[in-house]
């Protein structure tokens, strides 16, 4: 059987990873496979039970293929949006289908748009939709028809189907059958889920396209130069897993596995502190706020209501992460079992104080921050005073440590909320950068003159390449050279950077190479002057992912493919700023 005729018919073998295209809306993203499949989809937000989960085994499908059996599949996102085109040429010719989440997207209502578009000649495509709320374990009921619509439930999710008047209940799942579309002709197919009842009339299908359409335009960047094209799509990614007003989630998906068999598979779908301080700094290099402004008003209130207690990530809405739990119900992604939640929640990480700072720093030289966001940095400050002698966890989320990079992230935040405040406050907060980097001289610099990983660990770290680049130490510094080059002559294969190395095995055995490492490697080099040097690191990092341009959090080097969930949010946010920082990108218009 086809990977095709399985997908169709409910085989839930999912596809490899570099593969899959994100829509969102950012309130939630679906993933969509080769096959037209929609792999994935929580619903009614990101980290909900997920009524289509496909990609870790589960029942749920919906399914848009071409019924002519072989084809070769390829797609494009449309320009300046995350409206996908699956593309399929097959014996009978060429079929395109244009997928979309309706955007802007409401909380509590999703609605998916799919076009079928043959080119050239009438064509038959298979559809196959059977939703499953709560990750697969609840099958539709309450089935009615009217005409053309189709309602319905599953789980606590209302069902409206519009465009399926030639589809029919079958033995195998809610809906299936075949679509005759002609040459040159559309066929639209929109799918509600809502937690509410659906009423009024349906939606119709050309108003929503023109209002996606409208809006990805309206809220995307006019860039320019030899990257255009990628940055532009890191930026809309940026804003797709953005919750307006709020966080924005690491990944869409969870319990995709970093290494297969390896026990390292984790939920990704909240709102990292770090990871809103990258997109947000980011996002102010091109010039639109939306993206900062959002990551600001999150770090804000959350360092407001938090202080110190401050967790290292939160739902998109600000509320506390689940506990981890298993799904045993599932498969899982093969090399790794399904779970949703995450311990982090339990962890202090220092850096993070130090990346608020940064960012409302941003905003600042913008002229973009409001009171509260003046009293969030000063409860950053306090936090580091008071607890920058702790062991934290760090950037990589390990045993509490006297990390060095996390030390150092704070020098970085210091110095950089000191150019935003009053005289006063500025002479106390650079004193106590002050304070803070000269013990880190004296514990956390190794006998070669390096930043070392930890106190007592005196391997490196890529992370140390960060806080240089984000002005923890003068320019010029000597330090932050012989850090690059210990990290570079250390952690580099095959002109990839790995975050550390965690044991004797050679690099590449144990984990794979991190893509946000690589992206920092091109700033350190280009802060250093070694201007080929970055844009060779900028392009060796920016190939590593499929046809739809979509970045893993690693990659495995040996075979070529993305490792970890999908997107990963900051390593879009540092491949933008490394492009617009080495003048690939500019913004225009």
């Amino acid at each position: 059987m086809s990977h095709v005729d399985g997908a169709a018919k409910g085989a839930t073998a999912p596809a490899v990873l570099r593969d899959y295209a994100l829509l969102a809306d950012g309130h939630r993203g679906a993933l969509v496979g080769p096959a037209g499949e929609v792999g994935w989809l929580c619903a009614p937000g990101w980290s909900d039970p997920a009524v289509f989960s496909a990609l870790l085994g589960g029942a749920g499908r919906y399914v848009v293929t071409p019924a002519a059996d072989p084809f070769v599949w390829g797609g494009y996102y449309e320009p300046d949006s995350l409206i996908w085109v699956s593309r399929w040429v097959t014996t009978d010719g060429i079929v395109e289908s244009r997928e979309a989440l309706v955007f802007p997207g409401e909380a509590d209502r999703l609605v998916l748009l799919r076009q079928v578009r043959p080119l050239d000649r009438p064509t038959r495509v298979r559809v196959a939709l059977d939703p499953r709320a709560d990750f697969g374990r609840e099958p539709v009921r309450d089935v009615a028809r009217h005409g053309d619509l189709w309602t319905a439930r599953t789980g606590g999710l209302h069902l409206r189907f519009t465009g399926g008047g030639d589809l029919h209940q079958g033995p195998e799942g809610f809906l299936a059958g075949d679509l005759v579309v002609p040459g040159g002709g559309r066929h639209d197919l929109v799918l509600e889920l809502s937690t509410t009842p659906l009423t009024g009339t349906s939606p119709e299908p050309g108003e929503l396209w023109r209002t996606t359409e409208h809006h990805w335009r309206s809220v995307v960047p006019s860039l320019a130069g030899a990257a255009q094209r990628d940055a532009t799509l890191a930026y809309t990614v940026l804003r797709g897993m953005t919750r307006p007003g709020g966080g924005m989630v690491a990944a869409a998906t969870t319990a995709l596995p970093e290494r297969a068999l390896a026990g390292r598979n984790y939920d990704y779908r909240y709102a990292w502190i770090r990871d809103q301080s990258f997109a947000g700094q980011a996002a102010a290099l091109v010039g639109r706020y939306d993206v900062l402004d959002d990551a600001v008003a999150f770090v804000t209130d959350r360092i407001l209501a938090d202080g110190d207690r401050l967790a290292p990530a939160y739902t998109v809405c600000g509320g506390p992460v689940p506990n981890e739990r298993s799904l045993p119900e599932l498969p899982g992604y093969p090399g790794a079992d399904g779970r949703t939640g995450n311990w982090v929640r339990e962890q202090f990480q220092l850096d993070v104080f130090g990346e608020v700072l940064m960012v409302l720093a941003a905003a600042h030289r913008h002229d973009r921050l409001d009171t509260d966001a003046y009293r969030a940095m000063q409860v950053a400050v306090d936090v580091i005073a008071g607890r920058w002698t702790d062991p934290d966890s760090g950037i990589w989320e390990l045993p509490p440590r006297q990390w060095t990079h996390s030390k150092l992230t704070c020098v970085a935040g210091l110095r950089a909320a000191a150019r935003s405040a009053t005289a006063e406050l500025a002479g106390r907060w650079s004193t106590l950068a002050d304070r803070v980097l000269a013990d880190t001289a004296v514990h956390g610099l190794s006998p070669q003159g390096h930043w070392q990983r930890a106190y007592d660990d005196g391997r490196v770290d890529a992370a140390l390449l960060l806080p240089g680049i984000r002005g923890a130490l003068p320019a010029g510094d000597p330090r932050t050279e012989r850090t690059r080059q210990a990290v570079l002559g250390e952690l580099t294969s095959d002109g990839y950077l790995y975050r550390f190395r965690p044991d004797r095995r050679p690099l590449g055995d144990a984990e794979g190479a991190f893509l946000l490492c690589g992206f920092t490697a091109a700033l350190a080099a280009w802060q250093a002057g070694e201007v080929v040097d970055a844009n060779r690191w900028f392009e060796r990092s920016r190939a590593a992912c499929g046809p739809p341009g979509l970045y893993t959090e690693e990659y495995d080097v040996r075979q070529r493919q993305l490792r970890g969930n999908l997107p990963q949010g900051f390593v879009h946010a540092l491949m933008l700023e490394t492009a617009v920082t080495l003048g690939q990108v500019d913004p225009c218009g």
